[in-house]
């Protein structure tokens, strides 16, 4: 008896032990950044060189340290310039405002707005500048700004002969999910610059190394073909140990906030299910609340009713629970509304875009009075199909409420680009 009783506490604290070590050798596990990787080389493809940086609060290594602190005290780097995307260098201004010109004042640099009436830097901008850096934290999304400021980035390099060097980071969705149709023609803008789907799978190393050898070599526009008209000189320093399967949570890397509403890795995973819906403005969809991205709220919507019908709909990796809120800003602020907030129970099975096409369908479903492709003003129509980069989906959307009938079309590149965008994968 004691013998057996030996074995069951022995057997029971081998299992203790070896659920430890395997949470501690995963919590190991953490990605090294492309700017700690630069520094391990002793910024080796800056020396010599005038340096400007184009970066926002997410440019950081694992302690949190700012890229722009990192190449300002590094003895052998010249820093001379700093460039904001939207949101700014240091994160001061909120989504969509104007970033202005100005001066850092931690380092005393000059301080360039890539956000604004200049998106791309002007030839004054990079006076004295003989290589750019770029370090920014994307999203994973086509309609998220930072990879269109790093198109206009290798279009200025390629025009006036400056060298790019991408510092990259992860793909917070991974490197496998690819949803959505290409861009297309008349459809190209700050939020669709590129011919690309609306989940993509690559890190922003991936996809420059892409645009730059597909640049097309001719006197071609990026805003009409979603093509650079030339490649620039480009340097990707790539991470270590990322591989494609890893979401974010996987990286072991701190999340510090890409943009006002996007708060953690978590929420990137939510961006691409309600943002497009964001478009219209007839839902709250958690922005001015606690859970942005997270949830579809309106004043006429009955909570348990919506939630009990997308759940029959059994979306793979997809629970929706009723929620009643109020937002604090935004649409519906300081009103009570009802709605859903979005589970996601299995990400590699949800498949995420089609999310809010699927709530669109049930709600004309139980609420046919409102027409929401009919009572949208011209603007918001734009701004819809240009995040959807086509007019298909909205035009065809609008006949019928039925996501099957737009299935086929948003889905018809994955295969084409997944096969595309390999030959420039850094990682396994």
């Amino acid at each position: 008896m004691k013998k057996h009783l030996f074995c069951a506490v022995l057997f029971c604290l081998t299992l203790l032990f070896s659920a430890c070590t395997t949470k501690e050798q995963q919590a190991s596990v953490t990605v090294k950044p492309g700017i700690e990787v630069l520094r391990d080389r002793g910024f080796d493809v800056l020396k010599g060189k005038r340096v400007g940086l184009v970066t926002n609060p997410t440019g950081v290594d694992r302690q949190l340290r700012s890229t722009v602190d990192i190449l300002f005290d590094a003895p052998d780097v010249n820093l001379v310039a700093l460039y904001g995307p939207e949101h700014g260098v240091r994160g001061n201004a909120h989504a969509g405002d104007t970033v202005g010109n100005g001066t850092d004042e931690r380092t005393g640099l000059p301080m360039y707005s890539l956000f604004g009436k200049t998106r791309k830097p002007t030839r004054e901008m990079l006076s004295g500048v003989d290589v750019l850096v770029y370090d920014i934290q994307d999203n994973g999304c086509r309609s998220y700004t930072y990879i269109s400021t790093l198109g206009m980035l290798m279009e200025a390099c390629a025009e006036q002969d400056i060298e790019l060097v991408v510092l990259d980071r992860p793909n917070p969705l991974g490197g496998r999910k690819i949803e959505g149709c290409l861009a297309e023609p008349g459809y190209f803008s700050f939020v669709s610059q590129f011919a690309i789907p609306y989940l993509y799978a690559q890190t922003p190393g991936e996809l420059a190394l892409m645009l730059n050898a597909e640049a097309a070599e001719a006197n071609v526009s990026l805003a009409q073909t979603g093509r650079l008209a030339k490649p620039c000189q480009l340097t990707v320093i790539p991470m270590e140990g990322w591989r494609r399967d890893m979401k974010w949570e996987d990286t072991g890397l701190e999340w510090v906030v890409a943009s006002p509403h996007v708060q953690t890795g978590h929420t990137a995973y939510f961006y691409p299910q309600t943002g497009i819906l964001g478009e219209f403005g007839f839902f709250n969809i958690g922005v001015g609340y606690t859970l942005p991205f997270e949830l579809l709220g309106a004043d006429w919507i009955d909570a348990q009713q919506l939630a009990d019908s997308m759940n029959a709909l059994h979306l793979p990796g997809l629970i929706f629970r009723p929620i009643y809120y109020k937002p604090f800003y935004s649409v519906f602020q300081g009103k009570q509304i009802q709605g859903v907030q979005i589970h996601l129970m299995d990400f590699e099975a949800a498949h995420l875009t089609s999310v809010q096409f699927h709530l669109l369908e049930v709600l004309n479903r139980l609420y046919p009075e409102h027409r929401f492709f009919e009572e949208c003003d011209a603007k918001r129509f734009r701004m819809f199909d240009l995040v959807c980069g086509t007019g298909f989906v909205r035009d065809q959307f609008a006949k019928s409420y039925r996501w099957a009938d737009i299935e086929p079309y948003w889905q018809k590149d994955i295969e084409s680009y997944r096969e595309r965008s390999s030959k420039y994968y850094l990682y396994e």
